[in-house]
């Protein structure tokens, strides 16, 4: 049976209510884009629902005040799949949802199932490329990710991804890039005391360049290439940061510690573990490194560090061709290129301060021009508009016959 955190009543709710469904509620860009949208419902007089197997953000939704019903969404069983189904389905009847948003594969196929039964309209948003596996044969699992009466692109790499792979309809795709948090990435918001602190928890000087590639330590983010740029650029006076949390790839990060070791670059790299305070450690960097050797769907972590003023070195593929321009808001490089990439850190670091302060200017006007939530959060708002609308229309009656011809003269 479904299991209910947060109980909310759908009749004091003016707007609709809207159902998002997701594997778990752990940290990541699914799930804070729930979150975010979810707080757009309810700021806009609607009623957010969510529906996932739980997790350490389900707090964020409490915060809320969010409905978040608990379900073995996460699972791929099919015998538990199809049992979803059901249970999303009484969900559905439970709070008149009007409208189903799906954000992964496994809980897709439930929700469009269970969307289906109760005539309601279905959304998905293309969070990543999904592996096709060996010939092909992943590509009926994903497609259910193309198939929703929208399909929501996060970057025009995606939208492309999705029309050329599963021939989804351009007028069924609504590209919406992810958005960043204005009010957190703000560098008049970060108090002097939490750079302080967190330099000295990471032992930084203060009279070295710091460059930072964020992200979880796994190798397609691209840990090793930076690794051998450094080494290859020769320098001894800066500092890398890899901040990210191995999330128990311990094998992972012990490749990283030898490579460090054996490169001679104990006192260059450091490898930092995660961190709660991402705004206050882009303004303690003067460059961000995005070095994925696969293309990122977007790359939130490019746009969050622009909106700090802080230029970007990003793998030259996927995303990061659309937020990153050379010569003005960064460099892009070949990937998996450690030759490339360490010409560009040198060229980063022979940057005037002058042309420096003029690509931050550049970055954080284009941060918060194209890419702030505000905007993703009211153009997603839009595309369930723009379903409700239909639906809503295709159920009005028709006028008679009598009343299209107006009165007798």
């Amino acid at each position: 049976m479904p299991q209910e955190s947060n109980s909310r009543n759908a009749r004091d709710q003016a707007g609709p209510a809207i159902l998002q469904v997701l594997p778990r509620m752990e940290t990541g860009g699914v799930e804070r884009g729930t979150v975010e949208i979810a707080e757009a419902l309810r700021d806009a007089g609607a009623l957010p629902v969510v529906v996932s197997a739980g997790g350490v953000m389900e707090r964020e939704l409490g915060r809320l005040d969010v409905v978040h019903v608990r379900l073995p969404v996460h699972s791929k069983n099919p015998l538990t799949m199809w049992r979803n189904v059901d249970a999303l389905a009484e969900v559905i009847r439970r709070y008149d949802v009007k409208l189903v948003h799906a954000r992964s594969r496994a809980p897709a196929w439930s929700a469009r199932a269970a969307a289906r039964r109760c005539g309601v309209p279905f959304v998905t948003t293309f969070h990543g490329t999904y592996n096709l596996g060996p010939l092909g044969i992943k590509r009926p699992y994903n497609a259910v990710m193309a198939s929703g009466d929208r399909v929501i692109a996060i970057s025009q790499f995606i939208a492309r991804h999705v029309q050329e792979v599963y021939k989804t309809p351009a007028e069924r795709i609504r590209t919406i890039p992810r958005g960043v948090d204005l009010t957190r990435f703000d560098p008049t918001h970060v108090s002097p005391e939490r750079m302080i602190k967190l330099a000295n928890d990471w032992r930084l000087p203060e009279d070295l360049p710091v460059i930072m590639l964020p992200g979880r330590l796994t190798g397609w983010k691209g840990q090793h290439v930076v690794i051998e740029a450094l080494a290859r650029l020769g320098r001894q006076d800066l500092r890398c940061l890899l901040v990210g949390s191995d999330q128990g790839r311990n094998r992972y990060r012990a490749s990283l510690e030898r490579a460090i070791a054996d490169k001679g670059l104990q006192s260059v790299v450091h490898i930092v573990g995660g961190c709660n305070d991402m705004a206050a450690a882009y303004l303690l960097t003067d460059y961000v490194i995005s070095a994925s050797t696969d293309p990122e769907a977007f790359g939130r972590v490019i746009v969050e560090a622009q909106a700090m003023g802080r230029p970007v070195i990003a793998s030259r593929h996927g995303g990061a061709l659309e937020t990153v321009t050379p010569g003005q808001t960064g460099w892009l490089v070949a990937p998996g290129d450690p030759g490339e990439l360490a010409e560009a850190i040198a060229a980063a670091l022979a940057v005037p301060p002058a042309e420096r302060a003029r690509m931050a200017a550049v970055c954080q006007t284009q941060a918060r021009t194209v890419y702030s939530k505000r905007q993703m959060c009211e153009k997603t708002l839009a595309v369930y508009a723009e379903l409700l609308d239909a639906a809503e229309a295709a159920q009005a009656p028709s006028p008679s016959p009598d009343a299209a011809e107006g009165p007798e003269a």
